[in-house]
C-alpha cells in the first residue's frame, strides 16, 4: 500500500464510466482528505446510465458527473502539475497523460480497468459487466490506500 497523496487525477478514455466512478469511490471513500478529479481524453458523451446505477448500489452518486476532458480540465484553470499523482485507466489516456505530464514532476500510474461498454447482451448481463468494473476500481483504491482510510469502505 502507498501513501495517500494530497491530489489525484483520474483519466479514461470518455470520462464517463471508469475514471467517474473512481473519483466518485475515492471521494466516497476519503471524502474532503484528499481533492480528486477526473477527466477523459476526448468529451463527446455524458456520464453512462449503467455507471451510474452500479455506483449507486454501493452509495457512490455519480448522476451529477459532467464529462470534461484533459484540455478542458485545464481551461479551467486546472494545471496537471497541480496534481501528486495521475491514474491512466486505458491505453490512450496514459498516452496522454504521459506526453501532457512529461515537463512535471508527478506519477503516473497505469490501472489497467475492464471497459464494459458494449459487454452484454441483455440489462442484466450489462449491469453485471459494469459491476466487475466497479469492483475492480474498488479493490485497487483499497489496495493501494485502504490503511490510510478513515471512512468505511463501500
Amino acid at each position: 500500500m502507498g501513501g495517500l497523496p494530497q491530489s489525484i487525477l483520474f483519466c479514461c478514455d470518455h470520462n464517463t464510466v471508469r475514471s467517474p466512478m473512481a473519483e466518485g469511490i475515492m471521494k466516497k471513500v476519503f471524502g474532503t482528505e484528499i481533492y480528486v478529479q477526473s477527466v477523459g481524453v476526448v468529451n463527446d458523451l455524458e456520464i453512462d446510465g449503467f455507471a451510474i446505477a452500479v455506483c449507486s448500489e454501493i452509495g457512490v452518486e455519480l448522476a451529477r458527473h459532467r464529462a470534461r476532458s484533459f484540455e478542458e480540465l485545464e481551461s479551467m484553470g486546472e494545471a496537471l502539475s497541480g496534481f501528486d499523482l495521475v491514474v491512466a485507466m486505458s491505453d490512450a489516456s496514459r498516452r496522454v497523460a504521459l506526453e501532457m505530464t512529461r515537463y512535471y514532476h508527478l506519477s503516473v500510474e497505469y490501472w489497467p480497468i475492464l471497459d464494459p461498454t458494449g459487454l452484454g447482451e441483455t440489462r442484466e448481463c450489462k449491469l453485471n459487466a459494469y459491476r466487475q468494473t466497479r469492483d475492480q476500481i474498488r479493490g485497487r483504491v483499497v489496495d493501494k490506500w485502504g490503511h490510510a482510510r478513515t471512512r468505511p469502505l463501500v
